[in-house]
């Protein structure tokens, strides 16, 4: 994990949200930035930008939406994981309304290191944010 300093807040975790909803996105942001030494570097809503950004700031942590204003995180996600060498190798959340199976076992047997309900996971999702900001490997959820 790199240390860097946005806007003189040092910066321990850099995280790009991609997500399709403008109010959600808000919502997220808010609540990360709140996160001590964490930066959301940007949100996009589409998956072309989604790669484009990722690929022009590597960062910590990418979450991502399974469904997208256009295209989908799936394909966010294959591309990152084929192309190390291309996007970095960041830890990638799915936080999606389709985080059941058999969707689950897709984005798993992908490589995605974890995977949350936006429905009631929330909670969850952050607390995986924090624990990954301190280097600790959290809990496999349940």
């Amino acid at each position: 994990m790199r240390t860097a300093s946005v806007q003189g807040k040092k910066v321990s975790l850099k995280v790009a949200l991609i997500e399709d909803s403008a109010i959600l996105r808000e919502l997220l942001c808010e609540m990360l930035h709140e996160i001590d030494d964490v930066s959301v570097c940007f949100t996009v809503d589409c998956e072309e930008e989604a790669l484009t950004r990722l690929q022009a700031e590597q960062v910590d942590l990418a979450i991502v939406d399974l469904e997208l204003r256009e295209g989908n995180g799936l394909g966010v996600i294959r591309r990152m994981k084929a192309e190390p060498e291309t996007f970095g190798t960041p830890k990638t959340v799915v936080f999606s309304n389709y985080a059941v199976s058999p969707m689950s076992r897709r984005c798993a047997q992908m490589g995605v290191d974890r995977i949350y309900d936006k429905s009631f996971q929330l909670h969850e999702m952050l607390d995986y944010v924090r624990a990954t900001l301190s280097g600790l490997q959290p809990a496999k959820p349940v």
